[in-house]
């Protein structure tokens, strides 16, 4: 019951927003500019639905949506395997969706939602002016640590942008962090540091 009422809140809220933003691009008017560029399919879909959410005010409850739909999409292997099967017809997913059909379903992208989510994401911080963080750890970073690496990111980002921690957990790196914001990375880990010994150990003892 769940599942189906949260798939059925996403349907209304995209349906409104689709309905939305063509009447807007018709009449041509108060045209929202995105604020990022994202490009290839999931991007321009993205693109697409924000400025239609922008003009209905209604950007953090289609971010909210989304997510959720991802989550349900995830959860249940018979509503992700409709969402995959490209041996179903566009018109049965399309039937069974219903408004869903305007931004997805129509066009056979209903099984990208889970990119196209992402891409979305990225549209909304990039409109917060936040900057995703991502730490990459063996185990859970402490909540303490966790609040001064974040101010530590803050100095190094500035301010007008706010930084928005998000861990990942990864054994193979051994101990030790890495850091990716941006196009940046600063690979703390033991794993890289064991690796730059291991290089650098022939010329030490030649």
């Amino acid at each position: 019951m769940a599942f189906a009422s949260r798939i059925k809140s996403t349907i209304s809220v995209l349906t409104k927003l689709s309905r939305t933003y063509t009447a807007a691009s018709g009449r041509n008017e108060g045209k929202v500019k995105v604020p990022i560029a994202l490009f290839g399919g999931s991007g321009n879909y993205a693109s697409a639905l924000y400025p239609a959410a922008i003009k209905a005010n209604s950007l953090d409850k289609v971010e909210f949506e989304l997510v959720n739909l991802v989550q349900a999409v995830k959860k249940s292997p018979t509503f992700s395997q409709f969402t995959m099967d490209l041996s179903i017809p566009a018109k049965t997913r399309v039937k069974a969706l219903s408004g869903l059909r305007v931004v997805l379903a129509e066009n056979g992208r209903l099984r990208y939602v889970d990119s196209i989510a992402k891409k979305f994401l990225e549209l909304t911080m990039a409109h917060r002016g936040e900057v995703k963080a991502i730490v990459t750890t063996v185990i859970p970073i402490p909540a303490q640590e966790e609040k001064e690496l974040k101010e530590t990111m803050q100095d190094i980002i500035g301010q007008g942008k706010k930084v928005k921690l998000e861990q990942k957990i990864d054994p193979n790196i051994l101990g030790g962090l890495v850091v990716e914001f941006g196009e940046k990375v600063f690979d703390m880990s033991i794993k890289t540091r064991a690796l730059q010994i291991k290089v650098l150990a022939p010329t030490c003892n030649s």
